[in-house]
């Protein structure tokens, strides 16, 4: 069995807002189907999420599309929180 380089963090709950729509994110350093997970269950959690949903790069800048209301900012804090570093990338 190979091993996975993933580092995959403890996911932690960033502080929400108040809703604001759909949101778009860059992100770095998902790497397999775990960090995916990690991702789209703790971005769903967040108050007003409809939907988390990540396209996954392999060595690039992944894209997480999120509907619903809710802030850019708590979504950005949540994922970088949980170890991946996120920024918006459209609204």
């Amino acid at each position: 069995m190979q091993e996975s380089s993933c580092d995959c963090g403890a996911a932690k709950k960033a502080a929400e807002g108040p809703a604001a729509g759909a949101v778009r994110s860059d992100l770095q350093g998902l790497t397999c189907g775990s960090c995916i997970n990690t991702v789209e269950t703790l971005v769903g959690g967040l108050d007003g999420v409809a939907s988390a949903s990540v396209a996954l790069v392999a060595g690039g800048t992944s894209t997480l599309s999120v509907t619903g209301g809710t802030r850019a900012d708590a979504v950005t804090a949540a994922v970088t929180a949980a170890g991946y570093p996120a920024a918006v990338s459209a609204q």
